[in-house]
């Protein structure tokens, strides 16, 4: 390609040549640039779905190829958003399908110095038992002036803002009926 051949492809001089000043129309587009197409276009299903990330619950569609997630935007049909989404809901794909994803509870002991894998089950009877004996040593049944106070301080709750409004009204229901009274919810921090 010879340098006057070089000069004639420049942007620019495409858009004067084609009376496309503003670079708005085929002169701002590359061979490249040509070639993409949408990923919502590969897309056989379209799910319907609820932001994650926190308690406006702005609505999504969810884009899937040979069950992989291609995309998500907003749903305009949703009257929330109005089909507008903010970057962490546009990028909430990694969730489902990042690499650094973690499948598995993990575990480190007190002064270990590495994580080991449990299954789900015995994370959570791990859990279980550790509430209820916090709840059984640290219960306050009256003060020392007789008052009735039926609580515990030996845990709290601070929700997250990801919660929604059942969640939050279930979890509130939970830890009231463990006599927890320092529940806090960090959508109102």
């Amino acid at each position: 390609m010879g340098i006057g051949e070089s000069i004639g492809s420049w942007p620019l001089l495409r858009q004067l040549r084609e009376g496309d000043v503003l670079g708005l129309g085929r002169t701002s587009r590359s061979g490249r640039s040509e070639a993409l197409r949408p990923r919502t276009e590969r897309a056989r299903k379209v799910a319907r779905s609820v932001c994650p990330y926190c308690a406006v619950g702005c609505g999504q569609r969810v884009y899937v190829e040979g069950g992989e997630i291609t995309q998500i935007e907003g749903d305009p049909d949703s009257p929330i958003s109005r089909g507008r989404l903010c970057p962490k809901g546009a990028a909430s794909r990694q969730l489902v399908q990042s690499p650094t994803r973690e499948y598995k509870v993990k575990y480190r002991r007190p002064y270990s110095d590495r994580w080991e894998e449990l299954d789900l089950d015995t994370a959570m009877d791990m859990i279980a038992d550790r509430v209820i004996k916090t709840r059984n040593e640290t219960w306050e049944e009256e003060d020392e002036e007789g008052r009735r106070l039926r609580r515990t301080l030996g845990f709290a709750h601070l929700g997250g803002a990801t919660l929604d409004n059942e969640e939050n009204y279930l979890i509130k229901k939970l830890f009231t009926a463990l006599g927890a009274i320092q529940i806090e919810n960090q959508a109102r921090i």
